[in-house]
């Protein structure tokens, strides 16, 4: 029930993204049609403003320390249709359209969450089986 928790009384209907020490906050990329987990990023001030902006999925990229629009060089843009935000503030869920027969994953995969791991039996990653 909406409200009913004690946390949601005292929850903002302002949005105050709680960035993390890096300045950073976890995006989850959800496909809008099928509800499939498409990938995970972040996402600082800048990358956040530049996709509400254009409405194309911009993160930051740890690695090479700068702004990545997904799709600038795969050309499998990913549009926003909708942004989630946590009860806490410090992650957002991307309801994203994905190009037709486009893919989500630099592997080439439509989702990057292409493996799954065993709950028992060892550490060796399973092909995920996708139901449809």
């Amino acid at each position: 029930m909406k409200g009913s928790s004690p946390d949601a009384s005292s929850g903002s209907e302002s949005f105050s993204p709680k960035f993390d020490a890096h300045g950073l906050l976890t995006a989850v990329v959800v496909e809008v049609r099928t509800g499939e987990i498409l990938m995970a990023a972040h996402m600082n001030q800048e990358a956040l403003e530049a996709t509400r902006k254009s409405q194309r999925a911009t993160f930051f990229s740890r690695s090479r320390k700068k702004l990545w629009v997904k799709g600038e060089s795969s050309g499998n843009f990913l549009t926003v249709e909708e942004i989630l935000v946590d009860c806490d503030q410090d992650c957002l869920v991307l309801k994203v359209r994905l190009p037709a027969g486009g893919v989500a994953c630099h592997t080439g995969e439509k989702s990057c969450f292409y493996r799954t791991l065993p709950l028992s039996g060892g550490n060796r990653l399973q092909p995920r089986s996708v139901q449809g």
